[in-house]
């Protein structure tokens, strides 16, 4: 499965060529922080038939991608469109940037 990942602002996306495969033959699992994509892709000609030239591969892919400890697999979102599987990972929350308040207003003076 070759594929294409980037950031955008607070979102990953990751593409996954999958020409061929129906929708419904993809599934995606996330344990631990690893997101597994299995797919399927069957042959398009019968078992009787007398094949010339077979360069298409047909059977089981699965791929692994390690997501880290900042990304939310809560809310993965998922499109497969023209033969690509396109996933959207938003960034945690608490792994944002954030800016920080600082209290007081008065100086003190130091002493030698």
């Amino acid at each position: 499965m070759p594929m294409d990942a980037w950031r955008e602002g607070a979102t990953f996306f990751v593409e996954l060529d999958l020409p061929g495969v129906t929708p419904e033959s993809i599934d995606l699992d996330v344990e631990r922080n690893v997101l597994t994509v299995k797919a399927e892709r069957k042959p398009t000609y019968g078992e009787d038939t007398e094949t010339v030239i077979t360069e298409r591969p047909a059977g089981t892919f699965s791929r692994q991608l390690f997501l880290g400890e900042t990304l939310d697999t809560e809310r993965i979102g998922a499109s497969y469109e023209a033969g690509v599987l396109k996933l959207q990972i938003p960034v945690a929350e608490q792994a944002k940037p954030r800016k920080i308040a600082t209290s007081g207003g008065g100086q003190k003076e130091l002493n030698s």
